[in-house]
């Protein structure tokens, strides 16, 4: 008796495997069919990550040079949008408790680059609770700051124009200086919120940050810190302390810091710097980054650069 196999038209067991073996996309190798495999155009939908790139990379022109207002805008709203699971938090995470024992004396703060380049880098740092990264500056530097996750303080600080008050040299034989400084940001903030943004002489380039929980900070910084171009240390001191004459001292009253402004609302708080070492207590490691490797590849416009799979 004749038999068929079914789904098949009839056709003999010996045409179905003829078929299958040259059917398209497939090719032989060793008697094994192997299926061809197929890129994805991902360009159509970029990943917050991708745009953050390709906007970095268009928006930095290296040292000395300070982004577009309308560079600052884009990079602020990819910021504004972007989660935790934009850049491989989990990972980075997994990464940092892998390197390091829980049961170390002082909370250990990770540093994770994900990009770094001439112009610009960007970084993930990893706080515990507790943990403390000490009031510095970002000399001739534009620095993005987006809290992923947790809650934190910051406090920030701009030079005071030279006329309202020059630096002053104390201690050490003048090797240090207090300089005169206006608070800019004294605020508690939890994720999700909005991007900071500093610039080289506004915007609080000095500023620290204080870890109420876990948290995640995701910054952009261009250009990026290098062998010249290393961060300073402050430690913040009260106006009263360090008053140049009566009349600012009266001013000052018994508060810690001097109205520079006569709006209530919103004015700048003055306060003294004064230049310090490295605190011995900070411990900061860098990570590696295990996320999906970044691959460049020219496209016409911001949103046209893929990453790799």
């Amino acid at each position: 008796m004749k038999t068929t196999v079914e789904g098949n038209g009839g056709a003999p067991p010996a045409t179905v495997k003829r078929r299958r073996r040259d059917a398209p996309g497939r090719r032989r190798s060793g008697g094994v069919s192997v299926r061809r495999r197929v890129q994805v155009d991902t360009t159509t939908a970029p990943a917050p990550l991708q745009r953050l790139l390709a906007a970095c990379r268009r928006a930095f022109g290296g040292p000395g040079t300070v982004p577009a207002h309308d560079d600052v805008a884009l990079i602020r709203d990819i910021l504004d949008k972007m989660g935790a699971e934009d850049v491989h938090l989990r990972a980075v995470t997994k990464a940092a408790a892998a390197s390091f024992p829980r049961t170390h004396p002082n909370p250990i703060i990770t540093r994770t680059t994900i990009y770094k380049c001439k112009n610009f880098s960007i970084v993930v740092f990893l706080l515990p609770p507790g943990a403390v990264i000490p009031l510095h500056d970002h000399p001739g530097m534009t620095v993005f700051s987006k809290l992923l996750l947790g809650s934190l303080n910051v406090t920030s600080y701009d030079w005071v124009d030279a006329e309202d008050g020059p630096p002053a040299a104390v201690g050490g034989g003048g090797d240090r200086l207090l300089r005169l400084a206006k608070r800019v940001v004294d605020a508690d903030l939890s994720a999700p919120c909005d991007a900071l943004v500093l610039f080289p002489e506004s915007g609080g380039n000095m500023h620290r940050f204080a870890a109420a929980t876990v948290c995640a900070v995701l910054d952009v910084l261009g250009p990026p810190y290098s062998g010249d171009r290393d961060c300073t240390y402050y430690q913040d001191l009260p106006y009263r302390h360090h008053h140049r004459d009566d009349d600012a001292d009266e001013a000052a009253g018994d508060g810690d810091v001097v109205p520079a402004a006569t709006d209530d609302e919103q004015k700048p708080r003055l306060g003294w710097l004064l230049e310090t070492r490295k605190p011995k207590e900070l411990q900061m490691y860098e990570v590696p980054y295990r996320g999906p490797p970044i691959l460049w590849k020219k496209r016409p416009s911001v949103d046209s650069w893929q990453q790799g799979p």
